[in-house]
């Protein structure tokens, strides 16, 4: 019996394949029509919350009554998490029709796509077919050579820079700068969130030489807030408007920084006139944005567990400063981290905020093991206790054990695996 369109894309997904290049899948998209061309794009890159920019955006543009697509990654319970359309995942029948033709366009390319690469065309074919107007796109890997980078778009953000992937983007912030910075099309806008001034100077001269503008997103801005543990109070003046008082749902200090650049992509797509953006689409952008695995509070067996993805040296500095500043007490921690990370440097950075590591993996070949996470814990933080636990749900058990609330970090994967737990 033939496997179905969806089969073969968890094959491509199983392989593992990472390559950066752009011939590729401008090759797949030209098989297909050149999909890309049905729409109005926005890129989002960056290191950090690039995602959470994703979502807000997307947010204020359908408040303005646009109709939006969004594609991000990875996905946390179901890949057609990664294809949303005017704010809910697309139905199974479109993601499989849409990976249909994208498997049939793909036969007849000299080489099979990588899992990225297919999942990208699959969302700009279910985004044509759905008529969306505008497109929220977040790079997957990178900028100048990810496979999104073959969508021309107008506009771009790219949030904090940070050191990541560096097998792929180089060792430096100035290289992983430039290549972000690869998003950036000759004329288009860029919008650069809070980030060091070496990445600021990389980036604005890229700009520069394909002569597009660049608007940093905190100069001009003044952004007042109160952290809270579940959401955040802000109020918000930029250069083109005095937003006043607003709620922000994403709870954490670096949100704040996350809603400066969504709101000024949002005003930057009003001055192009991608979308009609005023006062009430901000507000909704902010208020209204869902984002789950990142400092995600959910409720398990009369137990509160945060869940966030944090997987970066950044990321889980941004958890820690989160917890010190609402929780304030250590707490048990649930970790897992893929092995091709910075293992140490994300430990030490939440050993601060652990009662107790509790050290376990998530499926697949990636995940370090339990053993390896707890020899490097007792490495780097050696006053915090370590336990092992075969499984995610063992983890949480244990973590439970120890205290309330149980915080789960250290990988999206990790993360959708106890979201699925919890659901």
């Amino acid at each position: 019996m033939a496997d179905t369109a969806r089969q073969w894309l968890f094959r491509l997904e199983a392989a593992g394949l990472i390559t950066l290049g752009l011939a590729p899948i401008r090759s797949l998209l030209s098989s297909l029509g050149h999909p890309e061309q049905s729409l109005t794009a926005i890129t989002i890159a960056g290191t950090n919350g690039k995602g959470s920019v994703s979502a807000m955006v997307e947010r204020g543009l359908r408040a303005a009554r646009c109709r939006t697509g969004r594609y991000t990654s990875p996905h946390l319970l179901d890949v057609t998490e990664r294809v949303v359309v005017n704010g809910a995942p697309v139905s199974d029948d479109a993601f499989d029709h849409a990976a249909s033709l994208v498997r049939a366009a793909a036969a007849a390319q000299p080489t099979p796509p990588t899992f990225f690469e297919a999942t990208t065309a699959i969302a700009l074919v279910a985004f044509r077919q759905a008529h969306v107007g505008v497109a929220v796109l977040e790079v997957g890997l990178g900028g100048r050579l990810d496979a999104t980078n073959a969508v021309d778009a107008p506009l771009v953000a790219i949030t904090n820079i940070g050191l990541d992937h560096q097998d792929y983007l180089g060792s430096t912030i100035e290289a992983i700068a430039a290549e972000k910075a690869g998003v950036i099309k000759p004329g288009a806008l860029a919008v650069l969130g809070r980030t060091s001034q070496t990445a600021v100077d990389v980036m604005s001269g890229i700009a520069q030489r394909v002569r597009a503008s660049v608007t940093y997103a905190p100069d001009g801005v003044v952004a007042q807030a109160t952290i809270e543990v579940r959401e955040t109070e802000l109020t918000l003046r930029t250069p083109l408007r005095d937003y006043g008082p607003l709620r922000l749902s994403l709870p954490g200090r670096h949100q704040v920084d996350n809603a400066v650049t969504a709101v000024r992509t949002l005003e930057a797509a009003q001055a192009l006139g991608i979308a009609p953006v005023d006062v009430a689409a901000v507000r909704a952008a902010l208020a209204d944005v869902r984002w789950p695995g990142r400092l995600d509070w959910r409720m398990w067996r009369g137990r509160h567990v945060l869940v966030d993805g944090a997987h970066n040296p950044d990321g889980a500095r941004a958890l820690a400063a989160f917890l010190s500043e609402t929780v304030r007490t250590p707490v048990p921690i649930v970790i897992g981290i893929m092995r091709d990370k910075a293992i140490a440097e994300v430990l030490r950075a939440l050993a601060p905020s652990a009662s107790v590591f509790v050290c376990t993996a998530s499926a697949g070949p990636r995940a370090a093991t339990p053993q390896h996470l707890a020899d490097e814990a007792a490495r780097v933080a050696p006053a915090v206790p370590r336990l092992i636990a075969a499984t995610p749900l063992d983890a949480l058990v244990e973590g439970a054990r120890h205290g309330d609330p149980v915080v789960v970090a250290g990988s999206l994967f990790l993360a959708g695996e106890v979201l699925a737990v919890l659901a």
